[in-house]
Order: structure tokens, then sequence, then C-alpha cells
């Protein structure tokens, strides 16, 4: 039985976008048998947020001959599972896709768009001359409800809307009928999910590389320095999911858990392998990851705790200070996995030039705001030329056999 569990980023890694790289493919023959069962505990996470998990996995399933469940994809938005607090809250949903299908298969049940607050409140969005009410409205419906919470799914496809109508429900405390408020110490929360500041785009540039594209933490850059700008303070994130977040990681060493348990596994997954191309987000989330689980292993020799069931943890963050605090419900949970090792593959994001230097810590730091940069969480266990190669060198570090 494998002792390990893979965790496969997959644009860049798997697919360039609708393109299969041919390596994982060749990759996915070795890791499945004949009758398409995987071998070894799988799951496929990405920042990705505009789309069912459903619809990723079959999108995967095609590029790669392969069948690959929804239970075995991860979005950025799948960790809103773990916060049953805002499920039945009033939630403002801020990005692009099937948003109201995503709610309602995360678990939440109450919930308003940024199209359905421009319908009530057409004066809120006022940057594009063409889209401007032609009459404006008189006075303000009272029959709209306080919204308790804003989820930022990605990026929205009219940033200024978006930007316009959040801050706006911000600046009210959720209560649009409301004037501005003089208190901004008591902000509504506010969840965001993929803080990736770039992404890959398919778009060859007249010097032959790839174009990186504003991803949704560019997004996120702009709504707090606004927010800011505006009120003289920070904005506070409650949450903050997808990679490099620890929370990403918490759920998906849970997904890996139940998928081995399903496969019949009964040793326990002491080793998850992490194989990304964005040092910023799949070798960085994966490395802080492997921190965490050293400094419990440390707490717990130090304390001479006996039980091995800890508490699923939540990632607040406050003024720029990330703190780990407890639900109000924990979960119990049975760790078992030992190590996180990250592994950076060379067929997206990161792709050196043939016969270049070494690999280079990026210069520039493009997490969220709220993360601390560590230079050596850039680093990764190991570098491999693409993804098959990366499972040759995964088993061996195993010692399993894929024939």
């Amino acid at each position: 039985e494998p002792g390990f569990g893979l965790l496969f980023d997959i644009d860049g890694v798997l697919v360039r976008g609708k393109t299969p790289i041919p390596a994982a493919r060749e990759m996915f023959k070795r890791l499945t048998n004949p009758d398409g069962r995987f071998k070894v505990p799988t799951v496929f996470v990405t920042n990705a947020g505009n789309a069912l998990a459903r619809t990723k996995a079959d999108q995967l399933s095609n590029a790669m001959g392969v069948e690959i469940t929804s239970e075995q994809v991860m979005m950025s938005h799948s960790p809103l599972r773990m916060f049953p607090e805002f499920h039945n809250k009033c939630v403002l949903m801020s990005g692009q896709g099937p948003l109201d299908q995503i709610a309602k298969k995360i678990g939440f049940t109450n919930y308003v768009t940024i199209d359905q607050i421009r319908d009530v409140f057409p004066n809120l969005d006022m940057v594009d001359h063409q889209r401007r009410p032609k009459l404006m409205s008189a006075a303000l419906t009272e029959t709209f409800p306080k919204i308790d919470a804003v989820i930022l799914f990605g990026e929205p496809v009219r940033w200024e809307t978006n930007l316009q109508i959040v801050i706006d429900v911000l600046l009210t405390h959720g209560n649009l009928n409301d004037p501005i408020a003089d208190d901004h110490e008591n902000q509504i929360p506010i969840l965001a999910c993929n803080m990736d500041l770039l992404w890959i785009s398919l778009y060859i540039g007249i010097n032959r590389k790839s174009v990186k594209e504003f991803g949704h933490g560019t997004f996120l850059h702009c709504l707090e320095s606004v927010y800011e700008k505006l009120v003289g303070r920070p904005l506070t994130y409650t949450a903050l999911m997808g990679k490099p977040s620890e929370v990403t990681y918490i759920y998906a060493e849970q997904l890996i858990k139940r998928i081995a348990s399903n496969m019949g596994i009964t040793s326990p997954i002491k080793n998850l392998y992490a194989i990304g191309d964005n040092p910023m987000a799949d070798i960085y989330g994966a490395n802080l990851f492997n921190k965490r689980i050293k400094q419990e292993q440390e707490v717990k020799q130090h304390k001479c705790i006996r039980s091995k069931c800890i508490y699923v943890s939540y990632i607040f963050y406050q003024s720029n200070a990330a703190k780990i605090v407890l639900p109000n419900k924990p979960t119990p949970f049975i760790r078992e996995v030992e190590a996180c090792h990250s592994v950076l593959v060379c067929t997206g994001i990161y792709s050196p030039e043939p016969g270049g230097s070494s690999y280079q810590i990026p210069p520039v730091f493009h997490g969220p705001r709220d993360m601390e940069f560590d230079v050596n969480l850039c680093v990764p266990s190991f570098i491999t030329k693409d993804a098959n190669k990366a499972i040759d060198r995964i088993v061996k570090m195993e010692n399993f056999s894929l024939e």
C-alpha cells in the first residue's frame, strides 16, 4: 500500500489551457490501473474558482484520458465548506462563472450577487458612462437585505463595478440603505479565494515567452489599496484560501485521507507531495504547510502530548498579522501526515531557458499582503523537468512500484 499522497496543480503541470501536456498524459498511464483506478491517493488542487469541481473534473478527464471524480478536484473555494458559520448568513458573492451553483454546492443558502445590487442600486455603478442609468433613482429600496459577509470567489469581469460595490458594502457595514459609517473598526467579514497575482497565458509574445496575466491577487491588491486610502486603516480578511494558504492544504489533507480510505488503504499516509509550477503559490504553500506540521510535531514532543487528535484550524488574518485560532466547533481530525514535500516542474510559470542558470529565488514576493515573506519557503524540495519525471523521483523515494 502507498504511504503517500499526491497533490497536483493543474494549469502548467497537467495542461496548458485546454491542451494536455504530453508528459502528464504519459504519467497518468502509469499512475492508474487498466480499469482506470488510481494506484496512489491523488487530489488535484487548483486556484481556479470560476467553475464547479464537477466541470473541472470532466475537463481534466477528457484531457488526460482518465476518469477523475469531482471528489478529487479541489477548487480555490472548496475550503469554504470549513466555514459553516457563514453558510446561513446573507453573503455578497463577487467573481464570475456559475456563482449561484457554486454557492449552493458549498452549502450557502442566502446570497446576493453584484448584478443584483446593480439592479436595485443602479446609482452605485457610475464609472462606465455607457452603463450609467438614464434616469437617476429617486429612492433606494428598503427591502434589500443587510449583507453579513463578502465572499470573493475570483477575479470579476468588470473590476471597477465590483470594486465600487464591494467597497460600498464594507463602508456601510452591509446595509446599502444606510449612510457611510463613521466607525470602521467593526468591519463585516470578508473571505477571499485565490490569491494568485498572475497566471500564465496561452498567448506567446514576440520574445516567444508566455504572457503572465493579472489574477485575483491583483484584484485583491486593488481592493486593499482603495479601502485603506478611503478609511485610513487596512482591510481585514476573515480568511484567505487557495494556494499558498495553509487552509487549502489542511483541506487537501482531509481529502487525501478520505480518498485513501475509499481505496481500501489502511496504512497511514505519512508523506504528501505537492507538484506545481508556481514558486510563489505551489512551492511556498506546500513549504508553509510543511513548516506548520514540523512546528506541531515539536510542540507535541515538548509537551509530551500522547493523543494524536488535533483540531482543524482556521487561519484568520488581522492587520497584517496571521493568527491561527480554533473555530467555535472544532472538527476532530487525526493527523497522520508527517511531511509535505514541494516539487517544482518546468512546464508552466517556472520555465527556465535550456542550459540556463540554476534555480533563482524570486526577487519579489507575489503572495498575499498578510503573509510574511520567507525566502526559504520558495525553495522546492526538488525540481524536475515535468510531472512524469516528478513521479519517477517520488516512487523511488517511497520505494513504491507502479508496475
